[in-house]
């Protein structure tokens, strides 16, 4: 997934956020169990973190979007979703805090259409 910038120049010289189709890609050859995963809040937020990528992702041909990450230091925002000239921003959350500073920075540098806390704190 390529990360959001604005602009394609800046977009193509940045890296790209791994991203899978299908989580049981990323979980298959793992020996962690459902039970051990869920307890584990650092591992649980990147599996659900990475659901909701799948599903976006999956869904981003038959939809026409197209999705994207943005990072800048230790802000970030999970997912940007644009479609046209709208622009939406999906920060996920799993744990217990729903703390983000970048939302909001995402949000003054680029005045996305929305901003969306998805989980803890947010839309459940």
């Amino acid at each position: 997934m390529e990360k959001y910038a604005g602009s394609v120049i800046r977009q193509r010289s940045s890296s790209p956020k791994f991203q899978v189709f299908n989580n049981a890609l990323l979980t298959s050859q793992d020996n962690e169990t459902y039970s051990t995963a869920i307890v584990n809040p650092k591992l649980w937020g990147r599996l659900v973190e990475s659901s909701v990528g799948a599903h976006l992702l999956n869904h981003s041909i038959s939809e026409r979007y197209n999705p994207y990450y943005w990072r800048e230091g230790n802000n970030k925002v999970d997912f940007i979703l644009e479609k046209g000239d709208k622009v939406i921003g999906l920060e996920v959350k799993s744990g217990a805090s729903a703390n983000n500073e970048g939302m909001g920075i995402f949000n003054q540098k680029f005045h996305p259409d929305k901003v969306l806390l998805v989980g803890t704190g947010g839309i459940p």
